[in-house]
């Protein structure tokens, strides 16, 4: 690790030809008015042959004083402005797929947000090798290398509080660079924020069981069954369970989950493009969620779990999109000509899709449990993390979240209660948090897995007390 935070520095030496000046997006078709804050994007190179593609925003108040914030989306291999355009941005894409329109409850209001498209391969980020299989701890040491290169050409927000933020597979992103960002002095990291993240593939799988029969999802029939071969001693596995008749069972229920047209990132909202009728197999398509475990339309009797993961790996002919989103706006808008170049993306860069299949499909997942990375952080007693749900996601579903922070064992502050927002009539209940030593897990009421999407005014409520270290 020494010799490649020694690497790291020495890169941070050279000289490229970009510069944040040259980045500057003056003009950015699809607003009626420009914006009055800064903003930029362009490349961050790494090890002189992976450029990043970054899309900075300046805070609407006092950029110096503002905190900086790294935002990641997930997959692994979805872009990160999905978040900006759809979720958290100051504008937001318009169903014509050409019109912005300035958003309210953006997280620039009080902070400069980061917009980093990572890994290479993903949007317009791009490698001279063209080569973009990586893993876990490639990703987490190019993305801190980007960072350096960030704070190299944006010298004057060195100094300024940092914090690491992402959502869904960003649950693994986001923890893997903070465990590495520890390490450098010069980076001034306050604290970390994951939003529906994929902290353990276990507690994810055997909470969604739960999850789905509470919801009404799963008859008394197929609950039984899982009880009965899942559940020996009272002890359920719902995980790579090895029984054959449990395996068959729990693939059964994630035929329900995945299948049938449900909305996986937000029961209860409708699903882009309508359900399906019937159980569809479909040669050219991979269903993928944004936290990196595939459902494609297959055959009930095949199984759940990492044996899907070799599958998706063999298939030649893949169109990647998360289920019931449709991304056709925002593929519009940024692969606009005029768009491209407001945004100094080379014309030989390929088309900006949501998700890669190729850096999906060749992914080395190293990390199945981020718990040794948390406790790291814990242990520095220096930073504060939260780790937010909108509690209507079945992609990563709120309850394995809270069973991965209890698991951490930290020292409880605040007993579970409810948190109130003011949604501009009157305060509501937000959802509920419960508190610990430097970290908190907090759910967000009637929000799916992209909660700034579905509750705007009360992810930006959530992420204002966060930064601002007041209480929830």
């Amino acid at each position: 690790m020494v010799s490649f935070l020694l690497c790291a520095l020495l890169l941070g030496g050279f000289q490229v030809e970009s510069a944040p000046s040259a980045d500057e997006i003056v003009y950015l078709p699809g607003l009626a008015k420009q914006p009055t804050f800064h903003q930029y994007s362009g490349y961050l190179n790494v090890l002189t042959k992976t450029h990043l593609h970054y899309w900075f925003v300046e805070s609407q108040k006092d950029p110096s004083t503002s905190p900086v914030v790294l935002w990641l989306n997930g997959g692994p291999g979805c872009s990160s402005l999905d978040g900006l355009l759809t979720e958290h941005g100051p504008f937001l894409i318009q169903p014509d797929g050409s019109t912005l329109e300035y958003n309210p409850y953006s997280w620039n209001m009080n902070a400069n947000v980061l917009y980093l498209e990572s890994p290479a391969g993903v949007g317009f980020s791009y490698s001279d090798d063209k080569k973009y299989a990586t893993n876990d701890t490639e990703v987490a040491q190019n993305n801190y290398l980007a960072l350096k290169e960030f704070f190299r050409l944006f010298p004057e927000y060195s100094k300024n509080e940092f914090f690491i933020t992402g959502e869904s597979y960003g649950g693994v992103y986001v923890p893997t660079l903070a465990e590495v960002v520890m390490q450098d002095s010069s980076i001034n990291l306050k604290g970390i924020a994951v939003g529906n993240g994929l902290a353990s593939y276990e507690d994810n799988q055997n909470s969604l069981i739960y999850f789905a029969y509470y919801h009404g999802l799963l008859g008394a029939r197929l609950w039984a069954n899982l009880q009965t071969f899942c559940c020996p001693k009272g002890q359920c596995s719902f995980y790579n369970n090895p029984d054959v008749n449990c395996s068959e069972s729990v693939t059964e229920a994630m035929n329900i989950v995945y299948n049938l047209g449900l909305n996986i990132y937000n029961l209860y909202a409708p699903c882009a493009g309508g359900a399906p009728g019937e159980i569809r197999y479909e040669e050219d398509q991979i269903v993928v969620h944004h936290f990196g475990i595939p459902f494609p339309r297959l055959p009930a009797h095949t199984q759940w779990g990492k044996k899907l993961l070799h599958l998706a790996k063999s298939w030649k002919r893949v169109r990647l999109e998360p289920p019931c989103v449709n991304s056709t706006a925002s593929s519009t808008f940024l692969n606009n000509a005029y768009v491209r170049k407001a945004l100094n993306i080379p014309p030989e860069v390929p088309q900006w899709e949501i998700c890669s299949s190729y850096v999906y499909q060749h992914y080395g997942r190293v990390v199945t449990d981020v718990g040794k990375q948390y406790l790291k952080l814990l242990s520095a007693l220096t930073y504060r993390i939260l780790v937010y749900n909108g509690d209507v996601d079945m992609a990563c579903n709120f309850l394995g979240d809270q069973w991965f922070v209890d698991s951490l064992q930290q020292k409880l502050q605040v007993n579970r209660r409810a948190w109130l927002y003011n949604d501009g009539n009157s305060e509501q209940v937000g959802g509920f948090v419960k508190e610990f030593s430097n970290i908190a897990f907090l759910t967000v009421k009637g929000a799916g897995h992209m909660v700034p999407s579905d509750n705007p005014r009360a992810a930006l409520t959530m992420f204002s007390r966060f930064l601002k270290k007041q209480p929830f």
